[in-house]
């Protein structure tokens, strides 16, 4: 089963002050983290959404196609419908990371690959002590609502609507984290 996957990573960062994703987080940048979060075998295409040079110089590295975002403004669920359009056509579902998320696991994003392959007809949404998060798996027949998201509101408004397409996936808490300011980085756990 052909399982795309698409990270975000074109938004401008304005609460942090700078380009986010090139921030580090125990010696590698939080896009790095993102890429290594990836499972060595995708069992689809996989691309990164992205306004930035670095991360597209990066993207070769992991084996990710990259999707210019020239219109970041648009929020992000352009970034959303840009990789949807890209990737959709072949796919079964579609695997959505967020590019913040330091702490998420290769393990986990297997797992929740997994879960989908088991049930490709279920939004499949990572939750820890009770707070769902990202990344999330939609199925094809939800692809068109995908396409059709605007501003600045991502896939939680198609969870919301559909909570009986929903099954949730537990993972640890702490891989729900993401990285908003400065502050968000400087709290998070060290090993």
């Amino acid at each position: 089963m052909r399982i795309g996957c698409v990270i975000l990573a074109a938004g401008s960062s304005r609460r942090f002050g700078e380009n986010k994703l090139l921030a580090m987080y125990e010696g590698k940048s939080l896009i790095q983290r993102c890429f290594e979060a990836l499972p060595a075998r995708l069992p689809g295409p996989a691309a990164v959404v992205t306004q930035y040079d670095a991360v597209e110089a990066m993207a070769g590295n992991y084996g990710v196609s990259v999707i210019r975002n020239t219109a970041p403004e648009l929020g992000i669920s352009h970034s959303v419908a840009l990789g949807t359009q890209a990737l959709g056509a072949d796919c079964r579902g579609l695997l959505f990371l967020v590019a913040d998320q330091p702490l998420l696991r290769q393990a986990t994003v297997e797992g929740l690959l997994r879960c989908f392959a088991a049930d490709p007809e279920r939004i499949v949404v990572p939750t820890g002590a009770g707070r769902q998060g990202n990344p999330c798996v939609f199925p094809r027949a939800l692809f068109p609502e995908l396409e059709a998201l605007r501003g600045d509101r991502g896939g939680k408004q198609i969870i919301r609507r559909y909570p009986e397409l929903v099954l949730e996936y537990p993972i640890p808490p702490l891989e729900l984290l993401d990285v908003d300011r400065v502050a968000d980085l400087q709290i998070l756990p060290r090993p």
